[in-house]
């Protein structure tokens, strides 16, 4: 489908067929990433990896997180501090459980949403920042806003709009905000290293540590991927799990018996169902043929992966929540299905899947970038004895 949103030619793809075609055969003219004023003020100028353009910088700084971060040997190591955040969160219900003499509800998406950002945070600067919550704030607004229409954006030439934009003021008041918690966590990281002190959660280096030229804001912008990336999509994806079980209490108890040999089912019926990143946003790099349309360069594609995940052509019962489905049907989300890709497909795949992965309602979505719950899930939890 071809819309013109302002002034900004954009495609939508629906299509598994042509998602291939675009993220697998012609995956490096769709390597890039559309451009919004929310993203370039608040990832850096695109300092970032998420919606940094393709090119040798985008490589390296990939890289680089990938193997002292996200690699299978690292997500291993912070295991015992997934284990940990995950002991604190079920402790917490045990508790209000007890006070509250088990007849009251409890706000799960909260309690889900902290944990979340604390295991990120432990991981990727060494422990959970005093200004946790004020991150937490300028996440969720900063996700709303990427996620949003933007009038300058839909009229990057126009210099009036731009210039009458007040939403650019705001985001660069929350930068401004980013940018004394990020420096903070970067100067408190040098003092401790010219001390002798490692940073990271047993003494060792973190990724703030690590020894490369990039400058601080190529830091800030890669340690805001990180927290953002970590902990919105975890987050979300384990309550929509949750939400999803509540509503389908046997397959709850199947979870229950069976454990992880059917859990991962369970995960990737969520991830079917709920994908955290409903739309891949690409851009054309070049001007490229795709299903014999002439497809331009700079032309902002998104990848309808909500709707191909949700398709009758190829999901028996596709509006419903069917974890048994993947004992008998061999796709998975590793991007070589493309009617299942809740992690993308090809160059910009989610470098995080591997980090990610280690953890009667209202369904309604949350617009932004991110496909939160609209309402949180409050739950009231009761003893297994």
């Amino acid at each position: 489908m071809h819309l013109r949103l302002g002034q900004v030619p954009t495609i939508v793809v629906s299509s598994p067929a042509i998602a291939k075609e675009m993220l697998k055969e012609h995956d490096p003219s769709f390597a890039d990433r559309p451009e919004s004023i929310a993203l370039k003020i608040l990832w850096y100028n695109y300092l970032d990896i998420a919606f940094s353009p393709y090119g040798n910088y985008w490589r390296q700084m990939r890289k680089i997180c990938i193997v002292e971060l996200l690699s299978a040997k690292m997500v291993r190591a912070f295991a015992s501090i997934r284990n940990d955040e995950v002991s604190r969160l079920v402790k917490s219900i045990q508790m209000s459980n007890y006070n509250a003499a088990g007849d009251q509800a409890i706000n799960l998406t909260v309690r889900i949403f902290s944990m979340t950002s604390s295991i990120t945070c432990r991981a990727a600067f060494g422990k959970v920042s005093k200004d946790n919550e004020l991150l937490l704030e300028l996440l969720e607004e900063g996700r709303q806003r990427a996620g949003g229409f933007e009038i300058a954006d839909l009229y990057p030439t126009s210099k009036i709009v731009n210039a009458l934009s007040w939403s650019k003021w705001k985001l660069a008041m929350m930068r401004r905000k980013l940018d004394v918690i990020l420096d903070g966590i970067i100067d408190e990281h040098k003092v401790n290293l010219g001390k002798g002190k490692g940073n990271g959660e047993f003494g060792n280096e973190d990724l703030i540590d690590l020894e490369f030229p990039i400058h601080y804001d190529n830091i800030k912008g890669v340690l805001f991927d990180m927290f953002s990336a970590g902990t919105d999509t975890s987050s979300t994806l384990i309550d929509w799990t949750m939400a999803e079980l509540m509503r389908n209490p046997r397959v709850m108890a199947k979870a229950q018996a069976e454990k992880l040999k059917y859990l991962k089912n369970v995960i990737k019926e969520a991830l079917r169902l709920h994908p955290p990143v409903p739309i891949l946003p690409r851009a054309s790099r070049k001007e490229c043929v795709i299903n014999g349309y002439t497809i331009p360069s700079k032309v902002k594609v998104l990848v309808n992966n909500w709707a191909m995940q949700r398709d009758p052509k190829y999901w028996t019962n596709p509006e419903s929540f069917e974890p048994k489905r993947f004992e008998i049907d061999s796709k998975d989300f590793i991007g070589s299905d493309f009617e299942f890709l809740p992690f993308g497909a090809g160059r910009r795949m989610c470098p995080g899947m591997t980090f990610g992965l280690a953890k009667d309602l209202d369904m309604i979505e949350s617009p932004g970038i991110t496909a939160l719950r609209k309402d949180n899930l409050f739950v009231v939890p009761t003893r297994l004895h």
